[in-house]
């Protein structure tokens, strides 16, 4: 399934703005974790403008909100395609950044994640029409799955729900990140190189390819 092999969202963590750039040339999409660089808003501006296709996201950590909005509001006038806030964030926040990505048709993506288990399907089934609620135009779930039964249970909600990514973090949760875009799933998420991950299971993109022809 040469279409689910293409739904690969590279993610872009560590590099300098340059070589972001350099980097964004070689994949079909990219997610770029601001928060994680050390770039100033003309260069947030820079790697937006570069290329169509990618995701603005900025983790919290030790940025404030306010740092945070004006990171995204610069990518989002750039031209970045989505941007991705965390459903938990304050209302305030929250609100601002998708009032200016709808001004400038970004998406938005709403995200859950939970770094120790993965809920029951009626507690993942809430988030979702959480995040929807709020104004997702794509829901994401990023779960730790502590056994295959949690990856099935991620896999799962793809069957009566459109326009939502699940990930299931950890060892047992890598299936999920190339059977989730055969099964419907708008994207998934690999890392760049080995090394360059930015979450608990991810791929590298190369392989993940192969996985996923291998499955379809």
């Amino acid at each position: 399934m040469e279409g689910a092999q293409n739904k690969i969202c590279v993610s872009i963590a560590g590099l300098s703005a340059a070589e972001t750039i350099r980097a964004i040339g070689a994949v079909k999409m990219a997610e770029i974790r601001i928060d994680s660089m050390k770039v100033s808003k003309e260069e947030v501006g820079e790697i937006f403008s570069s290329a169509t296709n990618l995701i603005a996201t900025c983790r919290k950590g030790s940025l404030k909100d306010s740092d945070r909005a004006e990171f995204l509001i610069a990518a989002i006038e750039s031209g970045a395609s989505y941007v991705d806030l965390e459903v938990d964030s304050t209302k305030g926040y929250r609100d601002m950044i998708i009032k200016k990505a709808r001004e400038v048709g970004c998406k938005v993506i709403l995200s859950y994640h939970n770094y120790s288990t993965t809920p029951s399907d009626p507690d993942l089934k809430n988030v979702v029409k959480r995040c929807r609620d709020q104004g997702a135009h794509l829901v994401k779930i990023a779960c730790k799955t502590n056994s295959y039964s949690d990856s099935a249970r991620l896999l799962g909600l793809l069957g009566h729900e459109k326009n939502l990514i699940v990930i299931g973090m950890g060892e047992k949760g890598k299936i999920t990140r190339a059977v989730a875009p055969i099964l419907g799933s708008p994207f998934t998420y690999a890392a760049l190189t080995e090394g360059m991950e930015t979450a608990d299971g991810q791929i590298e993109v190369k392989k993940l390819k192969k996985m996923i022809r291998v499955l379809s």
